[in-house]
């Protein structure tokens, strides 16, 4: 038996952002980066609250949160004593504010704080989903959290806040709406409504990605692919991820390489490894999850006469899509030496085998089969 719950209020499209005018006399906790501040977007948040509010902006949030600064915003959450907290900006931001909430609830039992998310970047899809990834500098691990609790009881998605993100930014947070989306899909909790999320993101992605790279300004397809990060968001929150998200949280803090680029980089190699995906297989061979992969190939439009070609069209769409977005498609590419390369490639593996991710993957890894993954990754 499958429950699903949406809990999340959504407000999509331009304009949205004047939901912000409707609140009076609350206490407003801002989580937010230097950037915003720097760049003065965040104006666009204080210009539409009412002079009757009080905030606080805490805006120390780094890339891959670490712990320590999630736990002085915590005890700054507390002191503040909000009644609402705001977190502005990309999945960071987003997920900081929401360990923030977590942790606030636990240990200062603090209960009754709307949170509200509105992201600036169109990736992560963290304003509808129970999970968070914070960071050990020290121990260049990163933590999936997840739990309820963490739940935005709104999210506001203006594309507004998009249209200035760097083209580089809307490859690495648009590969990364693509592999949510297709880890739905082939996840071992996927269900009929996950499907039709994650497949109609997957569309979205495919069509209005390269649009938005090329041209930033082009507000249908900055909001498509907005709208596109919170579908995937709403299916993975229902079915988890998969390897690939299990091999990129430990990779990428290993590799110092962003989390989006890092999931694209595995990507048509997990898919080939799901399918178990061989050269020369015939159409007896082909099991569950390349049926799936196929289906997906016709959703875009893609040859899939059998489950074999299907999977070949996919990984090779995905591969084009790459190089229309000018991405790396090797680690050797992104800069990581080979002696580092083969130091870290067997602790990648294991920690990827204890990723919470890995545990939905259609496919049961060894450390052996992630080990082969990595070398196909770095030298092909």
């Amino acid at each position: 038996m499958d429950k699903i719950s949406m809990k999340t209020d959504i407000y999509l499209g331009q304009g949205t952002l004047d939901r912000l005018m409707e609140w009076r006399d609350r206490r407003i906790f801002v989580v937010t980066d230097p950037f915003m501040i720097k760049s003065g977007m965040i104006n666009m948040l204080f210009e539409r609250l009412d002079d009757s509010n009080e905030q606080y902006i805490f805006s120390k949030i780094v890339p891959d949160p670490p712990i320590e600064v999630v736990t002085e915003g915590v005890e700054t959450l507390g002191e503040f004593q909000a009644d609402l907290i705001i977190a502005i900006g990309g999945g960071s931001a987003i997920d900081a504010a929401k360990a923030m909430k977590l942790f606030a609830y636990k240990i200062l039992n603090l209960q009754e704080i709307q949170f509200v998310a509105i992201p600036t970047t169109s990736g992560t899809g963290s304003e509808v989903t129970s999970f968070s990834v914070i960071s050990d500098k020290e121990k260049n691990i990163k933590y999936p959290l997840v739990d309820d609790h963490m739940l935005p009881q709104e999210a506001i998605l203006d594309p507004e806040l998009v249209k200035s993100v760097p083209d580089f930014i809307t490859a690495d947070t648009g590969m990364d709406v693509l592999t949510h989306a297709i880890e739905a899909f082939v996840s071992i909790k996927a269900n009929d409504i996950s499907d039709a999320l994650a497949e109609k993101a997957m569309k979205l992605v495919f069509k209005y990605l390269p649009r938005a790279y090329q041209n930033g300004n082009d507000l249908e397809a900055r909001e498509k692919m907005h709208n596109a990060s919170c579908l995937a968001g709403m299916a993975f929150n229902i079915t988890s991820l998969g390897l690939n998200h299990g091999i990129a949280h430990v990779a990428g803090a290993k590799f110092k390489i962003p989390h989006g680029r890092m999931n694209s980089l595995l990507l048509p190699y997990v898919i080939e490894f799901n399918a178990d995906y061989k050269p020369g297989y015939g159409k007896e061979e082909s099991n569950k999850t390349a049926a799936r992969y196929a289906e997906l190939s016709k959703s875009i439009g893609l040859s899939a006469p059998n489950a074999k070609s299907g999977v070949r069209s996919l990984v090779q769409a995905i591969k084009q899509l790459q190089k229309q977005l000018q991405m790396p498609q090797t680690l050797r590419e992104c800069g990581v030496e080979e002696d580092l390369f083969e130091t870290m490639k067997v602790e990648i593996a294991e920690g990827a085998l204890q990723d919470g991710c890995t545990a939905t993957n259609p496919r049961v890894p060894a450390a052996s089969d992630i080990v082969e993954i990595l070398n196909k990754m770095y030298r092909t």
